[in-house]
């Protein structure tokens, strides 16, 4: 036995590596946890954090994906280092795909989506509510909370953002 296996063969017990999921110990799967842990970290920190932060629907679906993955090697129903290794091209993936965005306007609106004009010149504008399926009482509670008012009239402009949230410019 050389030295490579000596080191192995005990990792792989202790990780429970190559074993079916129901035969996990505590201790497995806390371990793999903690690996788990420390990798998905070091794949946020690689990842481009600005766009994590944005929370666009783009960044969700991608954190839920990678989340999926990741947790199957916590558990066992997938192998770990494999699976691991898969979440760094999933994170290779997003930032190909942010950086397509970043110089291509159309690629960036069809992934990350468009703002939607809810409120213009103090008015509402019916058809940006309409089709982001805003109510009139959903855009005063935003504007109760962001500036303490309820007057559509001191807005000049109020915006359904990409990452959801909804932005206000006072006159």
């Amino acid at each position: 036995m050389n030295l490579w296996q000596e080191y192995w063969t005990p990792v792989r017990v202790f990780l429970g590596l190559g074993a079916e999921p129901q035969t996990l110990t505590f201790v497995q799967i806390s371990l793999r946890g903690i690996i788990v842990f420390m990798f998905t970290l070091l794949m946020v920190r690689i990842s481009a954090r600005r766009s994590l932060a944005r929370r666009t629907v783009f960044d969700s679906v991608f954190l839920v994906i990678l989340a999926s993955v990741l947790a199957r090697a916590i558990n066992g129903s997938a192998d770990l280092l494999p699976t691991v290794g898969g979440g760094f091209v999933m994170v290779a993936f997003h930032r190909l795909l942010a950086w397509i965005a970043f110089y291509s306007h159309g690629f960036g609106n069809l992934i990350k989506g468009t703002e939607e004009v809810l409120i213009h010149n103090g008015e509402l504008v019916q058809q940006g509510l309409r089709s982001s399926h805003i109510t009139r009482h959903d855009l005063e509670e935003d504007l109760r909370l962001d500036l303490h008012s309820d007057d559509f009239k001191r807005i000049q402009s109020a915006r359904l953002e990409r990452s959801g949230g909804i932005s206000f410019t006072c006159k």
